[in-house]
């Protein structure tokens, strides 16, 4: 049984440094990894709805590239949708004190947080600031949006796959737990 513990940790860490790298791909991302002072991933969030959806995922947080902890993300949402989608997503932490309100055990996005959408074929963002979207090649092309941090905070997402309609308000919840 020992070894399926291993062999289940071992693909875990395959899994965030797989994300990790795909983010690191895109140059509107890397620059991120260089210059916060942490970041949490997710490697799969998965999101279903028709009219109330929801969405869960397990991550990491790292402080510079140290993990620190666990974390996990749970979303709700209404509004007009259907379908089901996964996504992988990074959050970065500007400075000690974004890291700081994340890692104090629940931390909330609301409806006015943005996300940088990074896919092959597509970049979008969404937030505070309005709407704007635009076609690449992919991830390793053209940059589309005027990136930066939101509240000492920047969030990135990368489509998995799945097909979902949506149009509505939802909000993230996090939690966080020390190693």
């Amino acid at each position: 049984m020992l070894g399926t513990t291993s062999s289940f940790a071992a693909e875990e860490v395959k899994d965030y440094s797989k994300t990790i790298e795909v983010f690191k791909s895109s140059p509107v991302v890397q620059r991120f990894f260089d210059s916060s002072y942490g970041y949490a991933v997710f490697p799969t969030i998965g999101k279903a709805g028709f009219v109330i959806g929801g969405s869960y995922g397990k991550g990491q947080v790292y402080k510079g590239d140290e993990v620190t902890g666990k974390s996990t993300v749970v979303e709700g949402s209404i509004g007009l949708q259907m379908g089901g989608k996964a996504f992988s997503e990074i959050i970065f932490f500007e400075d000690q004190r974004a890291y700081d309100e994340f890692t104090a055990g629940n931390f909330e996005f609301g409806a006015t947080a943005q996300a940088i959408v990074i896919t092959a074929g597509a970049e979008a963002k969404a937030g505070t600031a309005g709407a704007s979207a635009g076609a690449t090649a992919g991830p390793k092309t053209g940059v589309q949006a005027d990136v930066d941090y939101h509240k000492g905070m920047a969030t990135f997402v990368h489509g998995l796959g799945g097909l979902m309609y949506e149009f509505s308000v939802s909000g993230q919840k996090f939690t966080y737990t020390p190693l």
